[in-house]
């Protein structure tokens, strides 16, 4: 092998290495990413059913709570028509 056959093996040998090193790092920051990623998807799945159990309690108690603002009004009506009678 002469002289320019082996600079140009050494070029090449030299990119190589250099591109598999990138390759491998591109690789590793890939997988963080998709890692974080995922990590977000989960807590925004919790955060959507917590959403969901805050709007069905609501949900649920909104039926009594009417009923007591109800109660309530005829209460202050009573009360004040027997405060106007005195």
């Amino acid at each position: 092998m002469n002289t320019a056959e082996q600079i140009i093996l050494l070029i090449l040998a030299a990119a190589l290495a250099l591109f598999l090193i990138l390759a491998i790092a591109a690789i590793v920051a890939v997988i963080k990413l998709v890692k974080t990623l995922r990590e977000i998807a989960l807590k925004a799945d919790r955060i959507v059913d917590s959403a969901e159990t805050v709007t069905e309690l609501f949900r649920k108690a909104s039926g009594p709570m009417t009923v007591l603002h109800f109660v309530r009004g005829v209460a202050d009506a009573v009360a004040k028509h027997k405060e106007s009678r005195k």
